[in-house]
């Protein structure tokens, strides 16, 4: 599994500089809609409708965040949350925010933390001009969650088919789009595309791997912060713009 292969690098690395036995502590709360998002304007984001929300791990004043529907704070020693089963959302939420932050520490990754206000509708044009520049043949693109700036804005240039597990999305128009089913349509919506955009918020809610035994690691990009850490230790095709 991903995560697993994930936390397998980072407690490698970790044992290396002795950090695993040290005592310094990690810590995470869940952050309020303002706190992670600002004021987007007029998208409706599942943040602001208190459908998710984002953890935010802190180590040594490094900051990672995740998505999650199922959250909570921690405060504890690194060993302790890669000692978890990754059994459920929170639980592997708190360990993907860990990894964000241990990504910021090791300079692996820099946009491990949400963008605020305009900047998601900036970030999502920045998404559209890199498709154009670097898959320039690809018209036809599955959106594997829901994230109003993106659809709005490639819904202006693509083909799309968007998917999602939320029950008050699903059949829903969204930007000409109808929100199509993330379960019972996944499988055709991936046939279709040329190119899979994919939320990074799949490695917390453990639909990652399907996702990528579907389509194909090269078919695949992730959007955004949650993957962040995960993507540059594993090597995933990743875009964010978080400024």
């Amino acid at each position: 599994m991903i995560l697993d292969l994930a936390k397998e690098k980072v407690l490698e690395r970790l044992g290396k500089e002795g950090l695993l036995n040290d005592k310094i502590l990690l810590e995470a709360k869940v952050l309020s809609a303002f706190e992670a998002i600002g004021n987007p304007e007029e998208y409706d984001f599942p943040l602001l409708k208190g459908k998710e929300k984002i953890v935010e791990a802190n180590f040594n004043d490094h900051l990672g965040h995740a998505f999650t529907d199922m959250y909570g704070g921690f405060y504890g020693r690194l060993d302790e949350v890669f000692a978890m089963d990754a059994a459920n959302n929170y639980r592997r939420s708190l360990q993907v925010a860990t990894i964000n932050a241990l990504a910021r520490y090791w300079k692996l990754a820099e946009d491990t933390v949400h963008c605020k206000d305009k900047q998601p509708k900036i970030c999502a044009r920045k998404c559209v001009a890199f498709m154009k520049k670097n898959y320039p043949t690809v018209k036809k693109i599955a959106i594997i969650g829901y994230q109003p700036a993106l659809i709005d804005a490639f819904s202006k240039r693509y083909e799309l088919q968007v998917l999602d597990l939320d029950k008050d999305n699903i059949g829903e128009k969204r930007f000409g789009q109808i929100i199509l089913d993330g379960k019972e349509c996944f499988r055709g919506a991936v046939a279709w595309a040329q190119l899979v955009l994919a939320t990074g918020t799949t490695v917390v809610n453990g639909t990652i791997d399907e996702i990528l035994k579907a389509a194909g690691k090269e078919k695949v990009i992730f959007y955004g912060v949650t993957i962040s850490g995960t993507a540059a230790l594993l090597g995933l095709n990743r875009i964010c713009f978080s400024e």
